[in-house]
C-alpha cells in the first residue's frame, strides 16, 4: 500500500531533496520535488517550499551549463597536436 504524505512530510523531502541532491542525482530529485510540488493542495504550502525548489532549479542549470565545457576539457586532453618543423 502506498503511504500518503502529509503537507509537512512533503515540505521536508523537498528540503531533503535540496540539501543531498547532486550532479549525478538533479534530474531524478528534480523530477521528484516537482511531482510533490504538484500534490500540494495549496498555495500556502508551495509558497513554503518555493525557495528550495528554485535552489533545484539553480542547480540543475548551473550543473548542465558546466557539462559542456568539461567535454571539452576532455577532447583536448585526448587530442595530439601536430608540429610544424
Amino acid at each position: 500500500m502506498i503511504k500518503m504524505l502529509s503537507a509537512a512530510d512533503k515540505v521536508a523531502e523537498i528540503k531533503r531533496l535540496y540539501y543531498q541532491t547532486s550532479r549525478a542525482t538533479i534530474k531524478q530529485d528534480m523530477a521528484k520535488a516537482i511531482d510533490l510540488l504538484k500534490s500540494m493542495a495549496s498555495d500556502e504550502e508551495r509558497e513554503r517550499v518555493a525557495v528550495f525548489m528554485d535552489g533545484l532549479a539553480q542547480m540543475r542549470s548551473d550543473w548542465a551549463r558546466a557539462q559542456p565545457s568539461e567535454r571539452k576539457k576532455e577532447k583536448k586532453k585526448g587530442k595530439v597536436r601536430s608540429v610544424r618543423l
